[in-house]
């Protein structure tokens, strides 16, 4: 392979960790635990939005929210009223220009975000009309916007489309991008989905030719803050769950490399990756984190391409060979 060539897949492969990274450090600030807490490092983050939507000289509203233990939780009740009694420019006027006005609408996207995210992480229904409340009046009309502004990164971040389950109620869920048990947290009970992370891995191992040193797992992991044997606040124990659990549920297969004294082992997809998604949803979800497109990764985009190919053809010909079978049946009938 030419030199140049070679250079131009490190960069790529680059800045794909660099925006994974990311992405995944703002999921874990997000969802740090107060001091009182062990297992996750930081302190509770305070997050302070300032509004513009006044008709008077009269003092801008203030949204001064502490998150804590969920990254996203609110002092006192959790409801979405408790939200909209500090709810961003709680008055009546549109921002006054149009660069404040868009710094604003990603401010209540951001607050919406931790919203929905407090709903999916407590298991409670997500209503549009306290989404809704937790935008402000002066906001409803930029309601679709901020929805879809919030939506973006929840899918970039933790791997969740943020879904309307229920049109007649204008009832809301976010669903996992993968068929993992419990809608992506695959254990039981309140807390955040492991799509996410899985999402990334998949990512790495297909960015290292499909198949990704134990090693290399970790490295990259470990540049945001996740740790073996170390617990963390979004994924608990990281080796149990990438080792034991998702190779259980057969998203990873986790294999010893052959011949290596002292033992060495890899990472590859499991039949539950092929089966549920495809190099090139990963590489959308991969160009999402990092703010490309899936071209941009152009040897792996080739790959994905392919891949696709293969695929339509498998489906044309199952297709082919069921009319074939169905119109003999019809012939001899």
């Amino acid at each position: 392979m030419p030199r140049g060539h070679k250079s131009k897949q490190r960069r790529q492969a680059q800045r794909m960790t660099q925006g994974l990274q990311g992405a995944q450090a703002t999921a874990a600030a997000e969802e740090e635990s107060t001091p009182s807490s062990p297992q996750c490092e930081g302190n509770t983050q305070s997050v302070s939005v300032v509004g513009t939507c006044s008709t008077s000289r009269g003092p801008q509203s203030t949204l001064t929210t502490t998150f804590t233990s969920a990254g996203i939780s609110c002092p006192g009740s959790v409801e979405a009223s408790h939200f909209q009694d500090n709810r961003v420019g709680a008055s009546e006027a549109q921002p006054s220009t149009e660069s404040s006005g868009a710094n604003d609408l990603s401010s209540v996207a951001l607050f919406l975000e931790r919203f929905l995210l407090f709903k999916y992480k407590m298991k409670q229904p997500i209503m549009k009309e306290d989404m809704l409340k937790v935008v402000g009046e002066c906001y409803e009309d930029k309601f679709p916007e901020i929805l879809k502004r919030a939506s973006a990164r929840i899918e970039a971040i933790f791997a969740l489309d943020v879904k309307e389950v229920d049109s007649s109620n204008h009832l809301y869920d976010l669903v996992s991008q993968l068929k993992l048990p419990n809608n992506g947290r695959v254990r039981a009970g309140r807390g955040f989905p492991k799509t996410g992370l899985l999402m990334n891995i998949l990512g790495l191992i297909f960015m290292k030719g499909n198949c990704a040193a134990e090693e290399d797992i970790w490295k990259f992991l470990n540049l945001m803050r996740i740790y073996a044997g170390r617990k963390h606040c979004i994924y608990g124990e990281p080796r149990k769950l990438i080792t034991k659990d998702l190779v259980r549920l057969q998203y990873l297969e986790y294999r010893q490399v052959a011949g290596s004294d002292p033992p060495r082992y890899e990472f590859l997809w499991g039949p539950k990756a092929h089966a549920e998604t495809s190099k090139m949803k990963i590489l959308e979800f991969l160009a999402k984190v990092s703010d490309t497109v899936p071209s941009a990764f152009s040897s792996h985009y080739e790959e994905a391409l392919q891949e696709e190919e293969e695929k339509a053809h498998a489906v044309r010909c199952k297709l082919g060979s069921h009319y074939l079978l169905s119109h003999t049946f019809q012939g001899h009938g």
